[in-house]
């Protein structure tokens, strides 16, 4: 029998690895729904969806490695990051799913970063400096944009690459409209040395102070988060050293 690997685990959802087959646990059925509604949709690789048994959904491992892990560099090359960029566009470019959530409003944005900041703070989690400064940062990403189908937690470990080409782009849970510059920071987040690779192969103009903004904003949102998790934000490279770069 294959042995069995925890890939993640938390109170909200978990994944279990049995030889080639991804076991997604989630008790909410509504996320299961819109992440294989979206695998449906997306003109990019995706894996496949073998069996569902509500709360569990049964996926196919994709081919290739990861595209790289925060906090390490990655090995990739420029021409492998830039068929990364053009894969989103081709994302982005997709009608937007009718069903599949709501982007969230700038107002929404703007309240749940101003309550994150001020817990940071007042937790003694980070310096009021630290995230005063970030906080003006972010603000260059609360701007109108038109929404566009977005993957919604386009991390660097949710891209595998084979060769030159993108095998797969995996956890579509989050998928639905939203900032498309929002998946580009994601996707670069720590790793800002490949983002002109990525927007080179993106093909379109893209306002690279908004995804800085985003690299702060998604930080700061995060931290909180990832620590009642059992994540580590404070990891070389990681959430904590994106803020500290900003400075």
């Amino acid at each position: 029998m294959d042995e069995v690997e925890v890939v993640v685990a938390h109170s909200e959802r978990a994944t279990l690895r049995v030889g080639d087959v991804f076991l997604k646990v989630d008790a909410d059925q509504a996320r299961i729904d819109a992440e294989v509604e979206a695998m449906a949709l997306v003109p990019v690789p995706t894996p496949e969806v073998l069996w569902r048994k509500p709360p569990v959904l049964a996926i196919a491992a994709v081919p290739g490695t990861v595209l790289g892990r925060l906090g390490e560099p990655s090995t990739a090359s420029p021409a492998v990051w830039a068929a990364v960029g053009a894969a989103i566009r081709k994302l982005h470019d997709t009608p937007l799913p009718p069903r599949l959530g709501r982007a969230r409003g700038l107002d929404e944005l703007a309240a749940e970063l101003d309550v994150e900041c001020e817990l940071l703070v007042t937790n003694g989690v980070l310096p009021a400096d630290l995230v005063t400064r970030n906080r003006e940062v972010a603000e260059a990403a609360l701007r109108p944009w038109t929404p566009a189908f977005t993957h919604g937690d386009l991390q660097i470990v949710h891209v595998f690459v084979d060769g030159d080409e993108v095998s797969g782009i995996i956890d579509w849970s989050e998928a639905g409209p939203g900032d498309p510059l929002y998946d580009l920071a994601t996707l670069t987040l720590g790793h800002e040395e490949h983002l002109d690779d990525v927007v080179a192969g993106y093909g379109t103009d893209v306002d690279l102070d908004v995804i800085r903004a985003w690299w702060s904003l998604r930080s700061l949102l995060a931290i909180r988060w990832l620590t009642e998790h059992g994540f580590d934000p404070t990891a070389p490279g990681c959430e904590v050293d994106v803020l500290k770069s900003r400075m």
